[in-house]
């Protein structure tokens, strides 16, 4: 399995904000946005990524990840010119998927709540097909909606932003392929909007009936942070969350140290960088905490 994660884009819903600074670079609470898709990714058990990032900001992730080693990862990067839709990172990211199974991941969506990593796990032990997840939200007519059977176990219908939506659940930002991703996706036309819609992309394994979709039920948090108000929504429930715990959400080098991709030494490397901060006092306790 490997992981890619969509950085482009403008963020012009955030604008005077995102005016010189890339979205996924801006903080929420006590990290960049991006560690949190980063992170999903990672507890996918995916340690080849790929970030697809607008050209002026690649310098800015190469400084903040660097090549990935620290993490025991292998961290690439490629440049989407203009927004030309999310399944449009498939083609750029062709050569680096190279037919092999691809987890994709919004930018911008936070994902929270117990038995994450178990979820995540049985959308990669899935080899053939998609995988959706779904959430319940009041307003679907700003996302991509899914229409369920009778026993909201199978995907029936999917429409994009619809103004009647057929059901309240909204799909997140993100997706479990298998080899056929980048194929299927060079097959779309563009929208009306001149992009490649991820809809279409699901659609296409909706036709073939390898359309599988996982409901996170209530208790579990999906955060869109494309709005000033959501981001600021996400950064207290990090914050509520963690300060009530003492316990980091998306923290990467916990994540890579507990799966065993770095030791007790780079652990510690890292908590250096960080220096005596909050965040470089927490990784420097972790091995106190333990596994």
């Amino acid at each position: 399995m490997k992981g890619i994660i969509l950085a482009g884009g403008a963020g012009s819903r955030l604008r005077p904000v995102t005016t010189s600074v890339n979205k996924h670079l801006l903080a929420v609470y006590d990290k960049p946005l991006v560690y949190y898709p980063l992170a999903t990714v990672m507890l996918s058990g995916a340690r080849e990524i790929l970030l697809i990032v607008r050209p002026e900001d690649e310098t800015a992730y190469r400084n903040l990840f660097g090549d990935g080693s620290a993490l025991g990862l292998t961290i690439q990067y490629r440049c989407q010119e203009r927004p030309r839709g999310v399944a449009d990172a498939l083609l750029i990211g062709r050569d680096f998927v190279a037919g092999e199974p691809v987890v994709l991941a919004l930018g911008d969506n936070i994902f929270f709540g117990h038995g994450l990593r178990a979820i995540l796990k049985g959308a990669t032990s899935r080899r053939e097909g998609a995988t959706i997840f779904c959430y319940w939200v009041n307003d679907p007519e700003r996302f991509g909606v899914a229409e369920l059977d009778a026993g909201q176990q199978r995907v029936v219908g999917l429409a994009e932003k619809p103004k009647e939506p057929k059901s309240n659940y909204a799909v997140t930002g993100l997706y479990f392929y298998d080899a056929q991703a980048a194929d299927l996706a060079a097959s779309l036309e563009p929208s009306e909007r001149g992009e490649l819609e991820i809809t279409d992309l699901n659609l296409a394994y909706l036709a073939r009936g390898q359309l599988h979709c996982h409901i996170l039920e209530r208790g579990f948090a999906w955060l869109d942070t494309g709005t000033p108000d959501a981001l600021l929504d996400a950064a207290n429930y990090i914050a509520t969350i963690e300060r009530r715990q003492g316990l980091k959400i998306a923290c990467i080098e916990e994540i890579a140290w507990r799966q065993d991709w770095i030791d007790g030494h780079q652990l510690r490397t890292l908590a250096d960088r960080h220096g005596d901060t909050p965040y470089g006092r927490y990784l420097a306790d972790l091995p106190r905490i333990g596994r």
